[in-house]
């Protein structure tokens, strides 16, 4: 079956551009793939009216009828039938044009249009598919050549010429296709890995430049002003001097914390990239941020329901217009806020009857999540938080 649109995961290809895997009548780019196919295959039965013309009509009845049914088969519900079922149209279209080649005759010179369903179902169809074509080609071939009473060897020749003709078509294009998807996959994963390479690099800059500026200055801050200390005897100013330097010491204890987790390199399990992994999944992209140390504060069990909520909170503001703003802030507790900047997402709530988010907050009372859905200047606004791990900084 088809991918939807935005479910393509990282090292693989975006959805619609191999379309072996899923339904060639579904897609994007269908009009640039079946129009200049549609174009010929009119254009073949249109010169049947040219000079000197045919009688006979019941076989050019019969190919319209069947070039009727290829185009009304791209309209079909696809994705709820059979894998199978897709070997039908080009198939289907063979015998238009072998009913268009009868009613043509042999020096009619329609019967190139038998490449149609081979060119087609080497394209965008899977290979036993393209070998049931060719098959059918050949057979239609024989049906020609029989009722054109061609000698045994004019059969023979033209049933090895074109089942070798369809099989190469079929063995080249079929590989050509593989090396693309595979160009296309280490394409992607090259991508990923220079992205991820430039993150580290700008948190290697972040860090070295809180490291340098931020934290010594405060530091400095600090010493003056337990240095004042001496130059006081006033119990009022010196507890005041004394909690801002306490708090001093603890801004500089949570900036150290958090150069170190930006000096750490990313981590395929660490919270953050599997939160960006369920962001990138959908489109447009939400724009992201953490706050405080994300990676360890949640449990497995933990992490796993905060990500399957994720993924459901963006699918359903996703159908709405709008920014997607994920926060995902550890303290206390580890909370997650993701806003839409979408007023039809809070009006579809409202008249809803709170039917719209129903699946959201049916799936945070199954794992005991509280949640709080409610409007902001410009959309809606949904949170909900989970308990950290003992242990965790600024817990």
């Amino acid at each position: 079956m088809e991918r939807r649109p935005g479910s393509a995961r990282p090292g693989e290809l975006p959805p619609g551009a191999v379309i072996a895997d899923g339904s060639p009548f579904r897609g994007p780019g269908l009009l640039a793939r079946a129009g200049p196919f549609a174009l010929v295959a009119v254009a073949a039965e249109a010169s049947l009216a040219l000079p000197p013309g045919t009688h006979a009509w019941a076989a050019v009845t019969v190919s319209l009828v069947l070039l009727a049914a290829v185009g009304l088969a791209f309209l079909l519900p696809w994705d709820r039938l059979p894998g199978w079922t897709s070997v039908l149209v080009p198939l289907a279209y063979t015998g238009s044009a072998l009913a268009l080649t009868l009613a043509g005759g042999t020096v009619s010179g329609v019967g190139m249009v038998l490449l149609i369903p081979l060119i087609w179902t080497a394209l965008f169809h899977r290979r036993w598919e393209s070998a049931c074509v060719v098959a059918a080609v050949v057979a239609a071939l024989i049906v020609v050549s029989v009722l054109q009473s061609a000698p045994d060897a004019v059969i023979v020749r033209r049933v090895l010429l074109w089942g070798a003709l369809g099989a190469l078509l079929a063995v080249a294009t079929h590989g050509l296709r593989d090396r693309i998807r595979r160009s296309q996959e280490a394409t992607a994963r090259l991508q990923e890995h220079i992205g991820e390479l430039m993150v580290i690099q700008d948190r290697d800059r972040v860090a070295a430049d809180l490291q340098d500026s931020v934290v010594k200055r405060i530091f400095t801050a600090g010493l003056n002003l337990q240095s004042v200390l001496g130059l006081t005897t006033q119990a009022e100013v010196r507890r005041r001097v004394e909690s801002s330097v306490t708090d001093l010491d603890n801004a500089v204890r949570l900036l150290r914390q958090a150069i170190f987790g930006l000096e750490h390199r990313l981590d395929d399990q660490a919270l953050r990239q599997q939160v960006l992994r369920v962001c990138v999944s959908v489109s447009p992209v939400p724009e992201i941020t953490f706050a405080g140390p994300v990676d360890d504060a949640l449990p497995p069990e933990a992490t796993a329901r905060l990500l399957d909520m994720l993924r459901l909170a963006l699918g359903l503001l996703g159908n709405y217009d709008g920014r997607t703003f994920v926060c995902i802030q550890a303290g206390e507790s580890l909370s997650c806020v993701v806003t839409r900047t979408s007023v039809e997402a809070w009006s579809a709530y409202r008249s809803g009857a709170a039917r719209a988010f129903a699946p959201l907050r049916e799936r945070a009372s199954q794992d005991g999540i509280p949640i709080e859905i409610g409007p902001v200047p410009g959309g809606t606004r949904l949170t909900w938080s989970l308990p950290v791990r003992p242990g965790t900084p600024g817990r």
